[in-house]
Formats: C-alpha cells, structure tokens, sequence
C-alpha cells in the first residue's frame, strides 16, 4: 500500500534540468570540453562535484581540489541566474494537479532532489507548500544511486520505505529508489528508466488508481 509519494525535482516536476545543462554547457566550454545533451544524461542525479569530475575526465583535466570548488561555485552562480527567472507556468503541465490529488487521497508527498538550490526552486514555483518534507543535496552526505536521500525522505515523512512511490526521470535515480526498498515510477524513455515498477513517458501521464495497485 502506497502512503507517501516521493518526487525527484529535475525533469519530473520542472525542466531545471536544461538550466544545469546549461550552466555545465558554459563551464566545459571554458575548460575547453564540448557537453552534449546526450553526454548530459550522465550528470543527471548526481551531485555538483562529481558531474564536475565527470566533465574534467572527459577533457582528461587533472585540478587541484580548491579549483575545482572554485568551479563547481562558478557553476552554481550562473544555475541560480538562470532559475532566478523562473516562473510557475515553466511547471509540466498537469504535474501540480497531481500533486494536489494525491494529497487529497491522504498520501504524504515529499520532495527529493540532488540539487541544493531546490527549495528555492518550488519557492519561485509557488508549489513549496504542496510538500510535506523536503530533503535537498545539502542534507545528505552520499547522493543517488545511494539511496540515502529517498530513505531520509522516508525517515522524515515517518513511512516505511516499503510504502513509498518514487518519481524519478533519471537512470542513478531509479537505481537509489529500488536500493530504498521502494517502488518507482521512472519518467521518460525506457531506456533510461527501463528498471523502475513503470514507465510513463511525462509525469502527468501517471494515473491515480495505479497507487492501489503498483
């Protein structure tokens, strides 16, 4: 039985994603590596120093640690310029909706995202207060596939990971759900997402009478 409802933020609720892309896009491009979106799939879920370690072995870029936090902050500074434009109607369609309904059915909703920037994110969204707990990258110490997020999510909502459904559009993503010991719902292509309990092709596709029966 379903009682809490776990969603990923990047590519689930909103597409702060590209803004990522983009921000990781700039940075390669100072550094002399070309990103692609195709090799952008590889970031996603990941923490901000290990997509910047990803970047550096593509280019086979050895820096010292202190430059490499220099970066990963640059990056950061440009993400938050480009989310600080954001508005509500950049939510996927019909997501809010389906939020707002499985509250109504009393399941609990939370929000488990890699990103430290995600509480400012729903802030400038108007949906931070649709969630009843919100655990970002910077309360976790290991980040997907650990499972460390989606069980702290749990742990805060007081749900039994067993009972929790997550929404994740990211291959590590759905890796940490189903180490969690939960369910998942992976949006996006299966080839991707392949290894969660379903696939959807967007997050409004996900029909409500399926929580009685994932």
């Amino acid at each position: 039985m379903i009682k809490a409802c776990i969603f990923d933020l990047d590519g689930v609720i909103v597409d702060t994603a590209h803004y990522h892309f983009l921000a990781w896009q700039r940075l390669g491009r100072e550094l002399g590596v070309n990103l692609t979106e195709k090799e952008n799939e590889k970031l996603k879920g990941v923490s901000r120093m290990q997509s910047l370690q990803i970047i550096l072995d593509m280019g086979k870029i050895t820096l010292s640690k202190d430059r490499k936090e220099s970066l990963a902050n640059r990056k950061n500074d440009w993400f938050v310029e480009y989310v600080e434009a954001m508005k509500p109607e950049e939510i996927f369609p019909g997501v809010k909706q389906l939020i707002s309904s499985i509250r109504k059915m009393g399941i609990k909703v939370a929000l488990a995202s890699s990103s430290k920037n995600a509480p400012r994110v729903i802030e400038l969204l108007g949906i931070a207060k649709l969630f009843d707990v919100v655990v970002d990258g910077g309360m976790i110490v290991d980040t997907k596939p650990d499972p460390e997020i989606f069980l702290l999510s749990a742990q805060k909502l007081n749900i039994n990971p067993k009972n929790c459904l997550v929404f994740e559009d990211a291959e590590a993503g759905v890796e940490a759900a189903i180490r969690a010991g939960m369910k998942c719902v992976g949006v996006g292509s299966a080839a991707n997402v392949g290894r969660a309990n379903m696939v959807v092709s967007k997050t409004s596709d996900f029909k409500l009478e399926t929580l009685t029966s994932i």
